[in-house]
């Protein structure tokens, strides 16, 4: 059981910073910080239009093709972490596997930004 403890010891002495760090900054910021917002701060902020306009209204197709892209990069990072972790592992199949995805990645870049998809007026 001793030795148990010892081993878990640096584990719950870091939780016990962490939590008390965060109740710490917390209490500062309830103490510390203004309560007089503004209405134009406190209101509801989506994609550039009032939240309360008509629903209705044409929207522009580029707030899509900015969350596509994203998604797409995104998804991309998150398949290259694990690849880069396990490099020494890895065979060549999965190493030219890779080389392919990323090609096939930076082909629609460089199309996207040829057809000026990243542009924004």
């Amino acid at each position: 059981m001793e030795e148990m403890l010892r081993e878990y010891l640096p584990i719950l002495i870091f939780l016990a910073i962490a939590i008390g760090l965060g109740v710490i900054l917390i209490l500062a910021s309830l103490i510390l910080a203004g309560r007089n917002p503004e209405p134009e701060k406190v209101s509801a902020y989506e994609c550039g239009f009032n939240a309360f306009d008509d629903a209705r209204m044409k929207f522009d197709v580029r707030f899509y093709l900015v969350a596509i892209l994203f998604i797409i990069f995104d998804l991309e990072i998150a398949m290259l972490f694990p690849w880069a972790v396990a490099f020494q592992d890895i065979s060549m199949t999965a190493f030219w596997s890779m080389m392919v995805f990323l090609g096939v990645l930076t082909i629609g870049f460089a199309y996207e930004w040829k057809k000026g998809a990243l542009e924004w007026e």
